[in-house]
């Protein structure tokens, strides 16, 4: 797992999010969330980097945050002792989405980010993370789950929090295996089908999986499956507004797909389509055979 985490960044984007939320936010108002280990000039780069207008209301967090939720999760080497990463939060127009944006963070993509984040209900918002050297970034889903909390003023169960994290989480395992971008690009197509057509048992829910990785041209390991399947079964269980995920989903089509926009996704669906044409052509000169 890459670089220790140190990563203020969910606590942060979490706390300040809902802090405008709470006070009748409107869209164009900014959130800035600053890691309280940060010395000041490493502060200062982060504002300036960020490029956070002045009188931004500000929000410090704290390392502690970061534990509650990942402990567990991943080794609490990779969360570290020290909060650093810091976020900007820009409240967009109704409709408008999530756009996400990263700097300095090496294991989550801003994808993973985007994904984790309709996940937690969090949307319509322009979201920058940062931090001033490189760190992994897990740790900022947890402050995002708090800020849609705050935001929203209603609890969030813990085993909701629980399942969130953990996404992240193996979103960014699974990504060490197969690439980030196809890790994304199943995580997203596995909800959305669970969406509109929940599976009933957890066998049909390994079925989903195993024909949704199939249809990507995506290998998983046995214990890829699952722990995929462990994932979603709690959060089936889980009180997700399945609804508004499938809605963000469609709207974040665009960002979550880029496999699918890759080269490699291109050559996979023009194999797909090759091999398509070769079977109506043969089903074609059988058809001509059997009138001759």
């Amino acid at each position: 797992m890459k670089r220790t985490i140190a990563s203020s960044l969910l606590w942060a984007t979490l706390l300040a999010f809902p802090a405008i939320a709470a006070a009748d936010a409107a869209p164009g108002d900014v959130i800035v969330t600053l890691g309280e280990n940060l010395t000041a000039e490493q502060k200062q780069k982060v504002l300036e980097e960020m490029k956070a207008p002045d009188g931004a209301q500000t929000i410090t967090v704290s390392n502690a945050e970061e534990h509650k939720y990942l402990d567990g999760l991943i080794p609490k080497a990779q969360i570290g002792t020290r909060a650093i990463s810091s976020s900007m939060i820009t409240i967009g127009e109704p409709g408008s989405g999530l756009h996400v944006e990263t700097h300095n963070i090496t294991w989550v993509t801003k994808e993973m980010y985007t994904n984790a984040l309709i996940t937690a209900g969090v949307k319509d918002a322009d979201i920058y993370i940062t931090a001033p050297f490189p760190v992994s970034g897990t740790a900022a889903l947890t402050g995002l789950m708090k800020a849609y909390e705050i935001s929203s003023d209603k609890a969030i169960p813990d085993d909701v929090k629980k399942v969130a994290n953990e996404e992240m989480v193996q979103t960014a395992k699974l990504a060490d295996s197969i690439g980030a971008d196809k890790a994304v690009a199943l995580l997203a197509k596995i909800k959305e089908e669970i969406a509109n057509n929940p599976p009933q048992t957890d066998a049909d829910l390994r079925a989903l999986i195993e024909k949704i990785a199939n249809d990507l041209g995506i290998t998983l390991s046995a214990d890829e499956i699952n722990a995929l399947v462990s994932l979603f079964h709690k959060m089936q269980n889980a009180d997700i507004n399945w609804d508004q995920v499938n809605d963000q989903l469609s709207k974040a089509k665009e960002q979550l797909s880029a496999f699918l926009q890759s080269e490699e996704g291109k050559t996979f669906i023009q194999n797909l389509i090759d091999i398509l044409k070769e079977i109506w052509n043969a089903i074609k000169s059988a058809f001509s055979a059997n009138q001759q």
